[in-house]
């Protein structure tokens, strides 16, 4: 299930077909030498969801950041949608076997009010070897842009 359109108002059903899949492994296969590696390619893993998903729901056209004030939900992704959305897209490369040097995390957020920190969300992978959480972020980005990877450390002190 693809999220969109705000928290997860609009929903489109999406089968991986057997192309799908080969593209998808292709795609992991330049992550197999490091763990930065499979960072990267997990980031052209999101662009061709991205790419996959925006003519199906619509969302080709949509923008980064997007929230209320963006206005045309129907053709866009909040942070619920793309943390959903990239989580979904995480866990079903790991139950293919495609993530080698990462687990998929919990998602996380951050947000404070009293430093006028905006609350948002991320799909979060986690680095086998060391542990730390790398934070996967789609919604600061624009349609087919690959998303922000960085130290959930790091992320949590954006706004």
């Amino acid at each position: 299930t693809v999220c969109y359109g705000f928290v997860c108002r609009r929903r489109l059903m999406l089968d991986f077909t057997a192309a799908d899949r080969a593209a998808l492994t292709r795609i992991l296969a330049a992550g197999r030498r490091s763990a930065a590696a499979e960072r990267h390619a997990v980031q052209n893993a999101v662009v061709w969801f991205d790419r996959r998903v925006g003519p199906l729901a619509g969302t080709s056209k949509r923008v980064a950041r997007a929230d209320f004030r963006s206005g045309s939900d129907a053709t866009n992704f909040d942070c619920w949608d793309t943390t959903r959305n990239t989580t979904s897209l995480l866990l079903v490369l790991q139950q293919w076997g495609l993530l080698h040097h990462h687990t998929v995390g919990d998602p996380h957020y951050r947000g404070n009010a009293l430093v006028l920190q905006t609350p948002h969300n991320t799909a979060v992978l986690v680095d086998k070897a060391s542990g730390q959480p790398w934070a996967v972020d789609m919604w600061t980005r624009a349609y087919a842009e690959p998303p922000e990877v960085m130290p959930v450390a790091q992320w949590v002190k954006q706004n």
